[in-house]
């Protein structure tokens, strides 16, 4: 029974982090930008960065966002950071919400369904270096989400590289429609995670995880991806052979 996690190379993203931290706790991390790879990916796994902008561009052109799109629908365990979690929400704008044109205002800043915006306190910021949101901030998550089933705790604090957020002008259409404000900043502001329940693992997370995963010490979410990843192998792969971390 595999237990390989596919990483989608777009040219961008913490790639090798991700690889890392995935390696250190049993799984098979593959890194391909290959479209049919993808398709027949079990688990999947969207890494981001902070340059936004190129990533969107590099996704376009390496004409991957059709297979994550179809990814995304299919049920299969979905980790998003950074601008994986920002995918997500536009997808889930587009196929649920109904709006054809969601986007992102640093892909299209004159959108009329932004759903993801620069951050308030980085209008009119001109000054780019070392002005993003960066570093640890502490978070607040949601009882009774997978958040916090991989947790075990509801304040965590987590690390940080990005301009833009979730847009909270949508935000009660988007719950209305069943997205699940996984995580927040403490003040409740801040979109720090979105889920989509029904699933065994369908999460988002503006912050990056691989920056706090450790060989000795593997990040919750990373864990709960792997354990949610084996479940739906073991149930969607016949065998008398289930697959679990360790073997």
């Amino acid at each position: 029974m595999s237990k390989k996690i596919t990483i989608i190379d777009y040219g961008m993203g913490n790639l090798y982090s991700v690889q890392n931290a995935l390696r250190s706790i049993g799984a098979e991390p593959v890194v391909t930008s290959d479209a049919a790879v993808i398709a027949q990916a079990e688990k999947i796994l969207l890494p981001g960065v902070g340059a936004f902008g190129d990533c969107m561009a590099n996704l376009e052109k390496s004409g991957l966002i059709p297979v994550i799109m179809d990814s995304l629908h299919s049920g299969k365990p979905f980790l998003g950071i950074c601008l994986g979690m920002q995918i997500m929400v536009m997808e889930y704008a587009r196929n649920v919400l109904g709006y054809a044109d969601a986007n992102s205002s640093e892909f299209a800043p004159e959108g009329q369904h932004n759903v993801i915006d620069l951050m308030p306190d980085q209008q009119g910021v001109e000054t780019k270096g070392g002005t993003m949101r960066l570093g640890k901030y502490p978070c607040t998550i949601t009882p009774g989400t997978k958040m916090a089933e991989c947790y075990g705790t509801l304040e965590i604090d987590e690390r940080h590289r990005h301009r833009y957020e979730f847009n909270n002008e949508f935000r009660a259409e988007f719950e209305e429609k069943g997205l699940v404000i996984a995580g927040t900043s403490p003040d409740g502001r801040l979109v720090e995670a979105v889920e989509i329940p029904g699933r065994d693992f369908h999460l988002g997370a503006q912050f990056h995880p691989e920056f706090k995963s450790r060989p000795n010490r593997a990040h919750p979410l990373f864990k709960g991806f792997i354990a949610a990843s084996l479940k739906y192998q073991n149930e969607h792969t016949p065998t008398d052979h289930p697959a679990s971390i360790g073997e």
